[in-house]
């Protein structure tokens, strides 16, 4: 295998930090995925870190202003193993990216491209935590993956206690038992004490409180790091929602969000709720 070529696949997408590391290294989280294919042997795991920050948003997650990231992965997916299926025609592959049998963040800290931070996010040295974590499961073996490494410790942050004093709800220090996050994805009705979260920090979709409030991430954001150099996070970007927006999207564009997962009614309520048309 031509190393230099997988870099080169990588590099296309403006993806530069990757790495592989034995499976039997990983902590597997969701087996029924590999159980799917009793066939199939995982034995190594490359892992890729694609940052996704081009610019601030204001009422929406970060990630969500672009269009869902799950697409990219799909994508990127297809043309990885294209590529990889050339130089081991007989090896089986697997592309995941967010939905893996693995701990991702577990995983790409023990291949050394990232600590852990106290939000349980993956903290790299340039993009901070503003990044998806991709991973393609294969059964080639570990001694003939070139660039193979051994897992190194797991490390994790310095602890400063910035994202838990900034978490709205208290969960990251133990004292509460939601995140706002998932108070924003909730489908049906909203209790008083969640619609008053949702209102005092005026977010319709996500929290991103915990990231921000990081040194890392305002290091990276305040000297440009952090900015994607991938064309799909930074095109066709919705960085504010209205009511309007959302309610007259066409099921196209809409279905191409990272919010449509939860419905169109979920996010309607939320951005009802802010400007004022709650119960009308």
């Amino acid at each position: 295998m031509n190393y230099a070529s997988l870099d080169a696949v990588f590099r296309s997408e403006g993806i530069t930090q990757y790495a592989a590391i034995p499976f039997s290294a990983c902590r597997v989280t969701l087996q029924r995925l590999l159980d799917r294919e009793p066939g199939f042997v995982p034995r190594t795991v490359l892992l890729y870190l694609v940052p996704y920050y081009a610019g601030p948003t204001e009422n929406l997650s970060l990630y969500a202003a672009s269009r869902d990231y799950h697409l990219f992965f799909r994508s990127f997916g297809e043309k990885l193993i294209g590529y990889l299926q050339t130089v081991f025609p007989d090896g089986g592959f697997r592309s995941y990216g967010d939905h893996s049998p693995i701990n991702e963040t577990d995983a790409a800290a023990k291949a050394g491209l990232g600590v852990i931070g106290r939000n349980g996010l993956l903290i790299h040295p340039v993009y901070a935590s503003l990044v998806f974590i991709g991973d393609l499961v294969t059964d080639v073996p570990p001694e003939d993956f070139p660039g193979c490494r051994e897992p190194v410790e797991v490390a994790y942050c310095e602890n400063c206690g910035g994202c838990v004093r900034a978490c709205p709800t208290g969960i990251l220090s133990g004292n509460g038992s939601l995140c706002l996050s998932a108070v924003t994805q909730k489908k049906g009705e909203l209790t008083p004490e969640e619609k008053e979260l949702i209102l005092s920090h005026g977010s319709a979709w996500g929290c991103d409180l915990c990231q921000v409030s990081c040194p890392h991430v305002k290091r990276a954001i305040k000297s440009g790091d952090a900015l994607t150099p991938i064309d799909f996070f930074k095109s066709d970007r919705t960085p504010r929602l209205t009511y309007d927006l959302v309610a007259n999207m066409p099921d196209s564009d809409f279905k191409s969000r990272a919010y449509a997962w939860r419905g169109r009614k979920t996010l309607l309520r939320n951005l009802a709720l802010l400007e004022g048309k709650d119960g009308e």
